[in-house]
């Protein structure tokens, strides 16, 4: 009978072992890090909690440096909060020394990408005009602002926006551009700055963007990878030149420069010229290694937005003035032959030359009090419109900063 209790007992044992080893595995688990559990039977004095000890150092050695794991007094396990930090960046126990998090992707040198894009000549400007790209400053990414606050709330420091815009409108603020390396206060309605695209429409036109849709055209417009507010004077002197015939004044920021035309191009698969790339090649020189910017906002290539396709425009050609016939010469009649001879003809007073009347002046067309649209804005050589020149409407500048048809 006593045997039978001693071997109930010994099993009752053996299960209470199971339960409270089951239990402790869960409990370590919860808080982050499974720990080894004793062996039944086994002592649980300083060797078993000296490889405790062990393990939870080896899980603060392979942390991330920026997020190292922290251990609890003791030495028991890592702290919950921080396992939980050092996951979300890639550390922590478990994960290998160095390894980067999804929100820092590796990134390509500029070089390296540069030498995928396909080189070719320029086509033909035929057809091209901004409205080809959408509306001006389209709200692309539909968070209630137009791009070009979003952009200048992005670029300039020290901003105040205007009431009752939910923040979208800047007043006043100051930039410390990028292309000339000077700083300039921004006034609304009295603006030196402008939105330059770095990779300029009509350059895209040209490059293969005459074959996109119109939604593609207007991502490219708006897309804050290829936008940046700087000195209206520089965006004004470049135009819309490449590398090859235009770079910022400010030469310390000529790698980035170039870098973010060459992330544009391979985004969005336009090509780039011989001369183009030669002089990319030539900036990049001075800083080898070159990373290309990150596309911090990943905007999509193509908008979402229902818009109207713009008639591409084919240039008429000049109407020549014919050239007025030659006047035939007329014979003048012989005279008749008299028997008797005549007196001679007295010489008769050659008449003074009236002068000729002076040519009319050629008028100069007349600039209407408003343009009706950017379209004959353009067409009248007058755009950029500026507040308070012949032709400026407040239809013409939609985001009232003084500067219509921009």
């Amino acid at each position: 009978m006593s045997r039978r209790r001693r071997d109930a007992g010994g099993l009752v044992a053996l299960l209470v072992a199971a339960v409270l080893a089951i239990t402790g595995c869960e409990e370590a688990e919860q808080g982050g890090t499974v720990l080894a559990t004793a062996p039944s039977g086994a002592a649980t004095g300083d060797a078993f909690s000296a490889g405790v000890s062990t393990a939870a150092d080896d899980a603060t050695a392979t942390a991330d440096d920026d997020s190292p794991a922290t251990g609890t007094a003791g030495g028991a396990h890592a702290d919950a909060s921080s396992v939980d930090s050092s996951n979300s960046n890639g550390g922590g126990a478990g994960s290998s020394a160095g390894k980067k998090s999804d929100a820092t992707p590796d990134r390509t040198s500029t070089l390296a990408v540069l030498s995928t894009l396909a080189i070719k000549g320029r086509s033909a400007k035929t057809g091209y005009s901004r409205d080809q790209f959408g509306p001006a400053w389209l709200d692309a990414d539909r968070n209630g602002c137009d791009t070009r606050n979003d952009m200048l709330r992005r670029d300039l420091a020290q901003i105040t926006v205007k009431s009752g815009t939910n923040g979208c409108v800047v007043l006043t603020g100051v930039l410390d551009d990028d292309y000339t390396g000077k700083r300039i206060d921004h006034v609304r309605g009295n603006s030196k700055i402008d939105i330059d695209h770095r990779v300029a429409l009509s350059n895209a036109w040209q490059t293969g963007a005459s074959q996109w849709s119109l939604a593609k055209r207007a991502a490219f417009a708006n897309d804050p990878l290829n936008l940046t507010a700087t000195d209206a004077g520089a965006n004004r002197s470049k135009g819309d030149g490449d590398a090859a015939t235009w770079l910022p004044p400010n030469k310390a920021y000529r790698c980035d420069y170039v870098a973010t035309q060459v992330a544009v191009k391979a985004k969005y698969g336009l090509w780039v010229t011989q001369p183009e790339y030669d002089a990319i090649v030539r900036v990049l020189t001075a800083c080898p290694g070159h990373q290309l910017p990150a596309d911090a906002t990943r905007a999509p290539t193509e908008v979402d937005h229902n818009l109207k396709p713009v008639a591409t425009s084919t240039p008429q050609p000049k109407a020549t003035a014919k050239a007025s016939p030659k006047p035939k010469a007329t014979q003048a009649p012989k005279p008749k032959a008299t028997s008797k001879a005549s007196p001679k003809p007295k010489p008769k007073a050659t008449p003074t030359p009236k002068p000729k009347p002076k040519p009319k002046p050629t008028p100069t067309p007349t600039v209407p009090k408003v343009f009706k649209n950017c379209t004959e804005a353009r067409a009248a050589g007058a755009a950029p419109v500026y507040r308070g020149d012949p032709g400026y409407g407040k239809h013409l500048d939609r985001d009232g900063d003084g500067i219509g048809c921009e």
